[in-house]
């Protein structure tokens, strides 16, 4: 049966004339009822949101899975930021490993009638780890394109007060919407809020955050994907890892995925003669964003001197820059 909360705020949704949250919900309780055996019911549910839509032109046959996107309001407009990425899998280079898990989560997602019709639950709870730059936000943002859901991502900023319980509040604000409005809720440095409890300098207020962290993302239900990334998972909580579906784990390009990046950023502006393997040996250290920005910096310095291509020399040194700051920064010097 649906939850009393879902009932409010469809009926709520038809009050007020929003018809796109009304649309939400309604899909809501149909997974809902796939979950607990309704299949049949569900599937009507289901076609009858379709139809609807349909019939309103809200959305073309290409678009019908779309969720559109909600903007959050009130209070809640100072704890997430909304977007509807355009992202895709395809835009992404990944080892294999990774390039089948969120493979894997996509395919769960998008049978995830069929498989709540049986019991089981879909991949829906992520923790993303690895050094900065290896595409874990992008990764939340190729979710949500994939499968044609808002992307929420939590504001930090917003999210910790100094006050005590008035961060555990705000959190509970977000998991609630996480029932109400579906959509990939990304949570960035993750440590913030995921730190081990018996740190030294930890303070009540974040003890609070990460006991209702944890009580609530065990207890959510809900149909959204809550995706969590860190730099730092040495410092998580050890409670945090079972909470999660699955751990993906990110690194930084080794010398044939950086040979694919560069070919697929700058093949069709470099000269024939380039040596893709040379170049990326250069790169050896750099992240797929530096890389990626290090490319972007070879394409404007070609465009703004007039060349038609980009060249061995122009495309080096724009890494051995990056490679260069790189090192300052963290006060080491590659081998």
């Amino acid at each position: 049966m649906a939850s009393a909360n879902q009932l409010k705020a469809l009926v709520k949704s038809h009050l007020e004339g929003d018809e796109e949250r009304f649309y939400s919900v309604a899909i809501q309780l149909a997974a809902h009822e796939a979950k607990i055996g309704h299949g049949k019911l569900a599937e009507e549910l289901r076609n009858l949101v379709d139809k609807a839509k349909l019939q309103r032109g809200k959305i073309s046959k290409d678009q019908e899975k779309t969720v559109p996107i909600g903007r959050p309001t009130g209070e809640l407009a100072g704890l997430l930021s909304a977007s509807f990425p355009k992202n895709r899998l395809g835009e992404m280079v990944l080892d294999d490993r990774l390039d089948y898990q969120l493979k894997r989560v996509v395919r769960e997602q998008r049978q995830a009638s069929r498989l709540l019709a049986h019991g089981l639950a879909p991949r829906r709870k992520m923790l993303l780890v690895g050094p900065p730059g290896t595409g874990k936000t992008l990764t939340a943002s190729v979710l949500a394109g994939e499968l044609g859901l808002p992307l929420y991502q939590v504001r930090l900023d917003g999210l910790i007060t100094k006050y005590m319980g008035e961060s555990a509040a705000k959190l509970r604000q977000v998991f609630d919407l996480t029932a109400t409005a579906r959509g990939v809720y990304f949570f960035d440095e993750f440590d913030a809020i995921g730190s081990q409890r018996s740190l030294a300098n930890d303070v009540g207020e974040i003890r609070r955050i990460l006991n209702s962290f944890l009580q609530m993302i065990e207890q959510d239900d809900s149909h959204s994907l809550i995706v969590a990334a860190t730099n730092h998972p040495e410092i998580l909580d050890h409670a945090l890892f079972r909470r999660f579906d699955d751990i993906l784990y990110y690194e930084l390009p080794d010398e044939t995925k950086t040979t694919e990046l560069l070919r697929s950023r700058l093949a069709s502006h470099g000269r024939s003669s380039i040596s893709w393997k040379q170049l990326a040996e250069n790169a050896r250290g750099l992240s797929y964003a530096e890389i990626v920005r290090a490319c972007d910096d070879a394409l404007k310095s070609a465009l703004i001197e007039g060349k038609d291509s980009t060249g061995f020399a122009d495309i080096r040194y724009a890494l051995d820059e990056r490679k260069q700051s790189k090192a300052r920064f963290s006060g080491k010097e590659f081998l």
